[in-house]
C-alpha cells in the first residue's frame, strides 16, 4: 500500500490586536515551522500555502446560546463546552469578559474568512491540550512545554519558539489527533477541541 501523505495542520495562536504577535504552525506529519505573524492576511495566506487539513485556532470560535454577538449580555455566559471545561477542572478565561470580548471577535471573523476559502477550522485551548497530556502551560514552565512536546514527537527548531509559537505548535498537535481519531470536541463540533487520552496512554502509538 502506498504511504498516505502526511496531514497537514495549522495551528494558530491567536492576539485579540493584530498589533500583538500571533503564533502560526505549519505542522506537515510531526515536523513543526513556526513563525510569528500579526496581520489576518498572514494567516491566511500560511493556511493557503499549506493546504491545510485542518486549522486549529486558539480563540472562542462560537458564541454561547442567546448572544447575537459578543457584546449581547442578554444571553448565557458559558457554553456548553466551558461548563465541560469547569466539570473536567481545567482553568480558562471566560469569553466575555474584557480582551477575551476582542479576541472572539476577531476569531469569529477569521474563522469565516479561513471556511470561505474552503477550510476547516476548530476551536481548541492549548492550555487545556496540555492539562491532559501531563505538559505545563507556557506560563509556567516554557522550557518544560518545549521538551513535552519533543517527547510527543514533535520535531523541528522548537529551541528558539516563542510561548505564542509554542502554543500554535500545541494546537497544530492537537488538531493532528483529531485527524487520527484521537481528539474529542467538548460541546459537539462548535466546541473546544481537546486530546482524548492522555499522553501517557499512547506513548507507545507515537505517530510519525
Amino acid at each position: 500500500m502506498a504511504n498516505r501523505k502526511p496531514f497537514v495542520v495549522v495551528g494558530v495562536d491567536l492576539a485579540g490586536s493584530p498589533r500583538r504577535p500571533t503564533g502560526v504552525c505549519v505542522l506537515r506529519g510531526l515536523r513543526a515551522e513556526t513563525r510569528v505573524v500579526f496581520s489576518d492576511e498572514e494567516i491566511l495566506n500560511s493556511v493557503k500555502q499549506a493546504r491545510s487539513d485542518l486549522v486549529p485556532i486558539d480563540a472562542p470560535l462560537s458564541l454561547p446560546k442567546g448572544r447575537e454577538t459578543i457584546h449581547d449580555r442578554s444571553g448565557e455566559h458559558f457554553r456548553d463546552c466551558d461548563r465541560e471545561l469547569q466539570r473536567r477542572g481545567i482553568r480558562f478565561f471566560p469569553m466575555t469578559i474584557g480582551p477575551m470580548r476582542m479576541l472572539t471577535e476577531r476569531g469569529l471573523a477569521l474563522k469565516a474568512k479561513i471556511e470561505g476559502m474552503g477550510y476547516r477550522t476548530v476551536e481548541c485551548f492549548p492550555g487545556a491540550a496540555q492539562d491532559v497530556w501531563g505538559i505545563p502551560r507556557q506560563h509556567r514552565d516554557l522550557e518544560g512545554l518545549r521538551a513535552g512536546l519533543t517527547r510527543l514527537g514533535v520535531r523541528g527548531v522548537l529551541d528558539a519558539a516563542t510561548s505564542d509559537e509554542l502554543d500554535a505548535v500545541t494546537a497544530a498537535l492537537v488538531g493532528r489527533w483529531l485527524l487520527l481519531g484521537k481528539g474529542e470536541m467538548l460541546g459537539g463540533e462548535r466546541g473546544i477541541l481537546i486530546p482524548s487520552c492522555r499522553r501517557k496512554n499512547s506513548s507507545t502509538r507515537r505517530d510519525r
